[in-house]
């Protein structure tokens, strides 16, 4: 018929095929981010590792459609002129810069996985809003990996030759109104396949594609991250927020088995001072006191210095973070809330009045404080800290010597410490916190120590030892103060951060961090080794009871020293899913279904029991995990955390 004539075939099956590249190198992106994270993520094999490809074809044609959007409009829209050569160059560049922008973002997963866990969000955002050096980051970055830079080139210039390869011929049309009849029903077609194309699915019923739904394909939750791509998880995560109210349970049943306002009976005749040292990127791993049961072979500690007071220190081996970054620590350790999918700390309902370890010293006329020596307002520890309550704040502004600035991030560790030591403790009894920083990517040391560490088999072995080193000269100079006598000492780590031993390479061990209790005073009693499980939402309520804070406490946490003891309760996010260790088993939740049920052993969850094992501990467990959820939320959301 001469009506379809005017049937722009050739424009069609163009743009098809500038489409298809997209997928084309979207799969190299998906094969090069699991070649370097092979040791993180286990495939069995060839086959398995196509099948988590083909499943991630959903997910590329979702973020594909996003970001090409407005080039396939602009190359469907019937505007006579479609063909010509100035037009095309114009698409051309639309589409190149688009998909060269979202295309990167797979690139830098290559090297940060290994340090969050999870790919690329828009949670980036608020960590890089509160830095001023994200540029000389991304330049050290760059210049540390290039060959992740050079992959990227590589492929883009492969891209634009392929691209160019296949080009529309110039054509003008003979009949308009057949011309634009055929297009608008192309362009109607083609929404609706965008649509389709966008929700991973045409039925009404099905809720668009989200995160989660990565792990509906894999043997392992770790492998979720290779069905995703990261330009998909950013899109994805713009503007979401998954704080939502949930029901599960009745209130009863919360009081009585959460129960999330606890009490402490403990008469102190003197209230101790309490110094918690935050020290980043510490995972479990690192130090040697944490491993004696590990059996790794050829373990090598990189902590001497924590080592030796771990035998002065009540410990706990098996401790975990409740968190991902630097912030979420904060937010747990100090006030005894976690964050999971998305950040408590980032999200809308963290300007709320929150009880923590911070507002009851304040209650108990402690002078408080918070340590950190980058420059003031960096990973949103200030603003934080002011919604805690912290009488003072201490940064590189206070400290006045830009001379011991790493260049990147804050003050050398040493000499912030030995501030810190010297400045502290002019009011007490004081309530202070200490975040370190140089064991932080790029993981250097000051050059004057050049030779003094070892290297170790990972980059962050060194500044890890540097940073020990420093804490020991910190406390050679505390002993000397005339407080230090009746001070509890706290040590854990923000998160973990690279991994050395298969053991640490383990979905749940990814967040093992150290735990430690130190003092001097032997009134406290704080000497030994304990295997229960811990957390760090559990230091809040441990040193409220340690200074005989004897009111109702709100806390999803538990004191570690009180002989009124309560079922230990672990929880922290991926990423996509919750994950709880409740008794003898492992519970992963996405929020409205139990997904994963895993024996507290297999912390590499290789083994789902979800349809293999049922008994009444197993059941029990679903129910407490569901019933912590939904108090979380309705606290969070309707501000019931003071």
């Amino acid at each position: 018929m001469k009506f379809f004539k005017e049937f722009r075939k050739e424009e069609v099956l163009i743009l098809c095929y500038r489409i298809f590249l997209a997928f084309i190198f979207y799969q190299i992106a998906r094969l090069l981010f699991w070649f370097f994270n092979k040791n993180l993520i286990k495939v069995e094999s060839i086959s398995d590792y196509l099948g988590l490809a083909f499943h991630g074809t959903a997910f590329d044609l979702t973020a594909i459609l996003y970001v090409n959007i407005l080039f396939i409009l602009l190359s469907l829209i019937p505007l006579v002129i479609n063909t010509k050569k100035r037009y095309q160059k114009i698409l051309f560049w639309l589409y190149f810069v688009t998909n060269g922008i979202a295309y990167a973002m797979n690139f830098g997963d290559f090297i940060y996985y290994k340090f969050s866990q999870a790919r690329l969000t828009s949670a980036a955002f608020q960590v890089a809003k509160n830095e001023t050096n994200i540029f000389k980051v991304f330049l050290v970055s760059v210049t540390e990996h290039p060959f992740v830079l050079i992959w990227f080139v590589v492929l883009m210039f492969l891209w634009v030759l392929l691209y160019k390869k296949v080009k529309v011929t110039e054509r003008k049309p003979v009949k308009l109104v057949p011309y634009f009849v055929l297009s608008v029903l192309m362009l109607c077609i083609s929404a609706v396949l965008i649509i389709g194309g966008i929700r991973g699915d045409f039925k009404h019923s099905t809720r668009p594609i989200n995160l989660v739904d990565a792990n509906k394909f894999v043997k392992n939750p770790l492998q979720g991250n290779i069905v995703l791509n990261s330009t998909f998880s950013f899109i994805r995560t713009l503007n979401t927020n998954n704080f939502k109210e949930v029901h599960f349970v009745d209130e009863k049943f919360i009081d009585e088995n959460i129960v999330p306002y606890k009490t402490y009976q403990r008469d102190v005749a003197q209230k101790p001072n309490i110094i918690i040292f935050i020290v980043e990127s510490f995972g479990r791993e690192y130090s040697g006191a944490f491993n004696k049961d590990t059996e790794i072979k050829n373990f090598v500690s990189y902590t001497p210095f924590i080592d030796s007071l771990a035998n002065e220190s009540l410990i706990f081996p098996n401790a975990f973070a409740n968190g991902r970054q630097s912030i979420h620590g904060m937010s747990s350790i100090l006030a005894g809330v976690p964050s999971l999918t998305d950040a408590f700390t980032s999200s809308p309902y963290s300007n709320q009045k929150i009880q923590s370890i911070v507002s009851v010293c304040n209650d108990l006329g402690y002078d408080t404080s918070f340590y950190h020596g980058a420059p003031n307002g960096s990973m949103g520890f200030l603003g934080f800290g002011n919604i805690l309550g912290f009488k003072h704040y201490y940064g590189k502004d206070e400290y006045h010597n830009d001379k011991d600035f790493d260049g990147m991030w804050a003050i050398w560790d040493e000499p912030f410490l030995q501030y810190f030591a010297k400045n502290v403790g002019k009011t007490t009894p004081f309530m202070a916190t200490v975040f370190t920083a140089s064991s932080h990517h790029p993981f250097k040391i000051p050059e004057k120590y050049n030779g003094k560490f070892k290297k170790g088999t990972v980059e962050i072995h060194e500044p890890m030892q540097y940073t020990d080193y420093s804490i020991k000269k910190y406390f050679e100079t505390a002993r000397k103060q005339p407080w230090f006598n009746n001070t509890i000492f706290v040590f854990t780590g923000d998160h973990t951060n690279q991994i050395a031993y298969p053991e640490y390479e383990k979905a749940m061990n990814r967040f093992a961090v150290p735990l430690m209790f130190y003092s001097p005073n032997p009134a406290y009693h704080l000497k030994g080794v304990d295997e229960e499980l811990a957390q760090q939402i559990d230091i809040y309520p441990t040193l409220a009871d340690l200074i005989g804070y004897n009111k109702k406490i709100r806390s999803w946490g538990r004191s570690l020293v009180s002989e009124k003891q309560y079922q230990p309760l672990i929880v922290n996010s991926d990423g996509s899913s919750e994950q709880f260790i409740i008794g003898n088993y492992m519970y992963r939740f996405d929020g409205k279904n139990i997904t994963g049920i895993y024996s507290k052993e297999d912390l590499g969850f290789e083994n789902n029991l979800i349809n293999k094992l049922k008994n009444p501990e197993i059941e029990k467990g679903e129910k407490l995990a569901k019933a912590w959820y939904q108090d979380y939320m309705n606290r969070v959301i309707n501000r019931k955390l003071n």
